[in-house]
């Protein structure tokens, strides 16, 4: 039998062995690891940095879920825990020196290669376009397009997350993202 979230997080609170109460906690958040990890990359992007990072936001999860009060979904819980830990983490690294990696040769000539180049020049567009979401857009936009697009998080959980009180919560974020992307895209293609 497969048991909610909630099923878990009552079992684990009520649960006066200790062994039964982190199980259940460790089947809850192994559930939302994968996309914590995810989460942290988009903050990071750095793969090592991303699996610090989560493996951190899972530890505080995991020492204050007795406190947890179930006045929101678990997830929305989790995702404010790996909000907060990330953006501390990006502020302490604005202070930092930035490293650059040195070029990457690959010989496009064996199969596996060519599958190796497809990701670079994904990995570089997605680059380009958090450069440009970097430029462009204002914190909260950036931050509402992440969660939104990139996490598939909803708008009204968005809006609740952020703390967004303009009447039309999260989504106007989106709009007004949107519409500066565009403007900045054709502006970049009419230079090229």
């Amino acid at each position: 039998m497969v048991l909610t979230d909630e099923e878990l997080i009552e079992r684990h609170q009520s649960t006066e062995d200790r062994a039964a109460a982190g199980a259940h906690a460790n089947e809850l958040l192994r559930r939302y690891s994968e996309r914590v990890v995810k989460w942290c990359w988009r903050f990071s992007n750095d793969r090592e940095a991303a699996l610090d990072l989560a493996q951190e936001v899972l530890l505080k999860a995991y020492r204050n879920l007795p406190a947890f009060r179930a006045e929101s979904k678990f997830s929305t819980w989790l995702y404010l825990i790996a909000r907060n830990h990330c953006l501390n983490y990006v502020r302490g690294r604005v202070s930092q020196p930035v490293l650059t990696a040195g070029s990457l040769e690959v010989d496009p000539q064996d199969a596996h290669d060519a599958d190796v180049l497809k990701k670079l020049e994904l990995q570089s567009d997605i680059e380009e376009l958090r450069k440009l979401m970097a430029k462009t857009l204002n914190e909260t936009e950036s931050k509402v397009m992440m969660l939104h697009f990139g996490e598939e998080v909803p708008l009204e959980a968005i809006t609740r997350l952020l703390g967004l009180e303009n009447q039309s919560g999260a989504k106007a974020f989106i709009v007004s993202a949107k519409r500066k992307l565009s403007a900045a895209i054709s502006r970049r293609r009419s230079r090229e």
